[in-house]
């Protein structure tokens, strides 16, 4: 499919620079014949006519010859699954995100923001009907509230009170004035943690990739011998948020000190770059050789490479998308995903090469790995984490040969026969 919109794209990409088709074919040295037949995609492009042609157009070669990444289109997916009363195009997405790719982007990333604040207000609606502590500290509120002006009533209706009574009365309303107070300081601090005017409709977790994110997964400041205190964490508003991305980067200063950069492209030089080996070569553990392939320099591995972490509960921990695998955030990811299936064989490293369904399907070898947290006493059982690698196939690889059938979530997912599917996909047909 991929190739197939290449010669769609170079039309619309000559018609938005005002270029006629004659114009464009005697600037990269073909007939017009020629170039109406590659734009009509009955001829394949490639090389150095590829590259002559996005320069003429004055765009990259791969806008001309990628679609739009699957994330993009799944997120599109998404919004129009969760849309009311609408119908949307779903056969049209790609077309959609290609002739229109900043609008795409917007809608998707209006989407993700309704889900976070819908998330944000289910987690508020449940504290306030199920949070015990919340509701022991509006019970204290209400009753010391109550108590006061019960007080406040006496003093102000009885004519004639005793000094003594008096006295004993304006104790107890200033006593139980101090206690609104302390109650009152103690719920909003529990509801919010601290004074400052804090974005607090986002995902903690979310805030905390999208750090990584702006920085590229790598942190020269770190690679150099510093800690993650080193880091200036000012642009991200929540302290929830700081607090998470802080524990990410400790994680993350912990695996350069285990592995430092110059031996890690010394021994990636050397072979490839297989975690075994690799784990074996610097005497640590497999979850931190996959964090720390995760976060190589860009050219280091030769492809895209992402990350998945996991906690017992199947909830996404941390991720760092590779383009092609979408991953989901809300606990909706495919249950084949390697990295739920190393939770049901903890300590086992596994290895599997996946493809993820949708309009583009590619190929990935994943890396997994599942292993108990430290416990705190005896008795205690511990609590598992997973881990997953996940990296591209090169263009041309031969194929494996037991290949993993996964979707991103069972919502875009065209696999109707899987048996693990929890919700009918929108591109059934009986949606």
């Amino acid at each position: 499919m991929r190739d197939t919109l290449t010669g769609s794209r170079i039309r619309e990409r000559r018609q938005i620079s005002g270029l006629r088709q004659a114009e464009l074919a005697r600037q990269v040295g073909i007939s017009a014949s020629y170039l109406n037949l590659i734009e009509h995609n009955r001829r394949r492009i490639g090389g150095k006519l590829l590259v002559d042609i996005a320069n003429a157009l004055s765009v990259e070669p791969s806008v001309l010859t990628q679609g739009i990444e699957a994330t993009l289109i799944s997120a599109l997916r998404e919004a129009a699954a969760d849309a009311v009363g609408q119908q949307a195009e779903v056969d049209a997405l790609e077309e959609f995100a290609g002739r229109f790719p900043g609008w795409a982007g917007v809608l998707a990333q209006m989407h993700r923001r309704v889900v976070s604040l819908e998330r944000t207000v289910e987690t508020l609606s449940d504290r306030l009907t199920h949070d015990p502590h919340l509701a022991a500290s509006m019970h204290e509120v209400l009753s010391t509230a109550a108590a006061i002006r019960s007080t406040a009533a006496i003093l102000a209706d009885t004519q004639e009170i005793e000094p003594e009574w008096r006295d004993r009365f304006h104790r107890n309303l200033h006593q139980d004035a101090e206690r609104l107070a302390d109650s009152s300081k103690s719920m909003v601090a529990y509801l919010d943690d601290s004074e400052a005017a804090d974005d607090r409709r986002g995902v903690p977790s979310e805030d905390a990739e999208a750090f990584f994110q702006a920085n590229s997964h790598h942190f020269p400041q770190i690679e150099a011998g510093g800690s993650g205190a080193d880091i200036d964490l000012s642009a991200i508003e929540s302290a929830a948020a700081r607090t998470v991305t802080k524990g990410y980067l400790d994680t993350y200063a912990a695996d350069v000190r285990a592995m430092p950069l110059d031996d890690v492209q010394k021994a990636l030089t050397e072979a490839e770059p297989d975690p075994l080996a690799l784990a074996a070569r610097f005497s640590v553990d497999i979850p931190t050789v996959l964090r720390r392939l995760a976060t190589l320099p860009e050219g280091y591995l030769g492809r895209p490479t992402g990350l998945v972490v996991c906690d017992a509960s199947g909830s996404i921990l941390f991720s760092k998308s590779v383009p092609g695998f979408a991953m989901p955030r809300f606990g909706e990811a495919c249950p084949f995903w390697p990295i739920f299936q190393a939770l049901n064989r903890p300590l086992v490293p596994i290895r599997k090469r996946v493809v993820q369904l949708g309009r583009t399907a590619a190929e990935f070898d994943c890396y997994a790995y599942a292993w108990p947290q430290a416990v705190s006493g005896y008795n205690d059982a511990p609590a598992y984490h997973s881990v997953m690698l996940v990296r591209a196939v090169e263009e041309g690889a031969p194929s494996a040969q037991s290949v993993t059938r996964v979707g991103p979530s069972c919502r875009v997912c065209p696999n109707d026969a899987c048996a693990s599917r929890r919700e009918p996909s929108i591109l059934s047909e009986g949606f």
